[in-house]
């Protein structure tokens, strides 16, 4: 592995195989290729997952490393990770070569503290938006990384609200939500038996960490048995700026297939919610809207999500899955792979593309 960088920046990534930036890392890599809308970021490929597990540690180099190189990402979006001027926030996915839909782990919003949620407001001028996505934060990296329990977290959630008699984090002023994260991140410090890291470049570390130790969580594990997945693929780690689709009503997230996967007619088909972040979705906990919705709130965001399915499939020859975020207008696509589909859909999608001369 000495020869072999062990990170690289999307750009940086061409010509590397899916094995060694992972499914969703080479998708990310093949897009940002072809110039579409892609949030700037790194990855750290499979081997050194491989080289964690031999050793029980992450490689001495990496931080430095990593650190240098997120001074390239946030460079692009005028940022910096762990500033109080324009700070950069980032998401740490895992990236399995063969996909694994949500058997491993990811950790969003990270790189912030107190003080940076503080700065976040500042700048957006949208106090709600930066303490909720501090809240957001600590309940994914508690849950993910310091492996608080869901109804634990719940409790703590409960117990700190109650210190200052409310049941909804969003119905406290501002000034209470800033001290009641203080408490709570106090309390999930005594909990988890370790303080609540409040250093980016510590959050960081820790959550890498999570992401190559979920390659062997148990699910991960009974995942790669029941489809015979070889064991010893590793993860790569995708480190990506955060876009944000709970920045107000011009903002949103979604998942959408470039064909109907239930009968393979050509449509876009999915889903999205406005001012939600992409766990909102899934949660069960919204009602998301239908993606020919989006054509009317948003019908410009519509077309170029259009465009961007029609490229996509051409590239990939294939019907994908996309998942998007919208922040104030703007889109970014996140993430594409081969959608999964019925046997009727993939006959009529087999006949299409090949009148179509794709296949």
């Amino acid at each position: 592995m000495q020869d072999k960088p062990i990170v690289l920046l999307f750009e940086e990534a061409v010509g590397f195989s899916k094995l060694e930036l992972g499914s969703k890392g080479y998708g990310l890599v093949e897009m940002v290729r072809l110039g579409l809308p892609v949030p700037p970021g790194l990855i750290i490929p499979t081997y050194v997952c491989r080289k964690y597990y031999l050793t029980g540690s992450l490689p001495a180099e990496l931080l430095a490393s990593l650190l240098e190189k997120l001074d390239i990402v946030g460079g692009k979006l005028g940022r910096k990770f762990g500033s109080l001027k324009r700070p950069l926030l980032v998401s740490v996915r895992s990236g399995a070569p063969v996909s694994m839909p949500g058997m491993m782990d990811t950790i969003l919003n990270l790189g912030i503290n107190d003080e940076i949620a503080s700065a976040l407001a500042n700048e957006t001028g949208n106090k709600q938006f930066a303490y909720e996505t501090y809240l957001r934060f600590i309940k994914n990296f508690s849950k993910i990384v310091l492996k608080i329990p869901d109804d634990e977290l719940d409790r703590l959630l409960k117990i700190s609200l109650k210190n200052f008699n409310s049941e909804s984090f969003s119905d406290l002023s501002i000034e209470d939500q800033e001290n009641m994260l203080n408490g709570l991140v106090e309390l999930i410090g005594e909990k988890a038996g370790v303080p609540f890291p409040k250093d980016p470049v510590d959050q960081l570390e820790m959550a890498i960490e999570a992401v190559f130790k979920s390659w062997n969580n148990p699910r991960a594990k009974t995942y790669r048995r029941i489809y015979n997945i070889p064991d010893d693929l590793g993860t790569a780690v995708i480190i990506q700026a955060m876009v944000f689709g709970n920045l107000g009503p011009n903002s949103g997230t979604g998942v959408c297939f470039t064909r109907d996967p239930s009968t393979g007619e050509k449509v876009l088909y999915g889903e999205y919610l406005m001012n939600a972040q992409g766990e909102d979705i899934v949660s069960g906990e919204s009602n998301p809207k239908p993606i020919e919705e989006l054509k009317k709130e948003l019908p410009e965001v519509y077309e170029q999500l259009k465009k961007v399915a029609e490229i996509l499939e051409r590239h990939f020859k294939d019907m994908q899955d996309i998942e998007f975020t919208i922040q104030e207008g703007k889109l970014y696509i996140l993430q594409t792979r081969s959608g999964k589909r019925t046997i009727k859909a993939a006959v009529k999608i087999a006949v299409d593309m090949v009148t179509e001369g794709l296949i």
